[in-house]
């Protein structure tokens, strides 16, 4: 039963993903002349020079390249981007029959951020959970499989390559425009992808990493763990802290490790996601008594 609602929990971030997609494309891309990088961009090129409809395109161009790469894409990848396609040319259809205007005034920039911003939480659902809408993602697998060009550079050379041709139709200021797209496509995709709730690591080395660690959860309430460590200089056995906390409580905990070690070695790393109790679920309430009491 749990496999079931889990695969229904997909499929609706899917169609959620592409619906907004498709929205932005339709309201803030192409009825600003906004370009777009990969195979969305080409649909927006064959519209602008033969008006051929990106829902119909979009499913012309990628069906065959899905079907060419499904070994490379995995069964579960491969069904979920047959309906990532599907869907998007579905919601491309229905929201150019049936548009929503958004007045922006022609503000190009606000239309810019708005694109990237409807792009990149749309995708980053379908991203979220194995799917993609197909285009670039599949022929960069192939080529990384077969011919050991990584998908970064592979991208990167094909949306180059899209963007460059778009100027078939549009000008550079437009292109210019694209460009804060596709920037704010990147940024909004890691941050869906990352986790609701940003995260920061810590290792803390110091000769009292037990005092730093008692006096951490006692005032923020943050569970630690203690790692076995040995100095590469002075060959002895060392505690090392290791916490994730909130960004807000960075300052906190420097501030604690300051005054217990002022010799202490601190780094912060940046954690993708963090799942457990703190970030996925509930806090216990912080009691000041407790607080007061640990700095004592």
């Amino acid at each position: 039963m749990e496999e079931k609602r889990f695969y229904v929990k997909d499929v609706l971030l899917i169609l959620a993903g592409t619906c907004l997609y498709a929205f932005g494309l339709v309201t803030f891309n192409i009825a600003n002349d906004l370009a777009e990088g990969g195979v969305t961009g080409i649909t927006l090129i064959l519209r602008a020079l033969f008006q051929i409809d990106p829902a119909y395109s979009t499913l012309i161009i990628n069906i065959p390249l899905i079907l060419i790469g499904g070994k490379v894409l995995g069964k579960h990848s491969f069904y979920y981007t047959i309906l990532g396609t599907v869907s998007l040319s579905v919601f491309l259809w229905l929201w150019q029959r049936f548009p929503i205007e958004v007045n922006l005034d022609h503000d190009l920039l606000i239309a810019s951020l708005l694109a990237g911003l409807a792009a990149g939480i749309g995708s980053g659902f379908v991203y979220r959970v194995g799917g993609t809408t197909g285009g670039t993602d599949v022929i960069a697998r192939i080529l990384e499989k077969h011919y050991g060009v990584s998908m970064g550079r592979s991208l990167l050379i094909f949306d180059i390559l899209v963007l460059v041709l778009s100027l078939s139709y549009i000008d550079v200021k437009r292109m210019m425009y694209t460009l804060i797209v596709s920037f704010v496509f990147s940024r909004v995709v890691d941050s869906v992808l990352d986790g609701a709730y940003a995260a920061k690591g810590m290792l803390v080395i110091s000769d009292h990493t037990e005092d730093i660690g008692e006096v951490v959860m006692a005032v923020l309430e943050r569970g630690v763990t203690y790692l076995n460590g040995q100095g590469g200089y002075s060959q002895g056995e060392k505690k090392v802290l290791y916490m994730v906390v909130s960004p807000s409580e960075l300052m906190e905990i420097k501030r604690i490790v300051h005054e217990i070690d002022s010799k202490a070695f601190i780094s912060v790393i940046n954690v993708h996601e963090a799942i457990g109790e703190g970030f996925t679920y509930a806090r216990p309430a912080k009691s000041l008594f407790k607080k007061k009491k640990a700095l004592n």
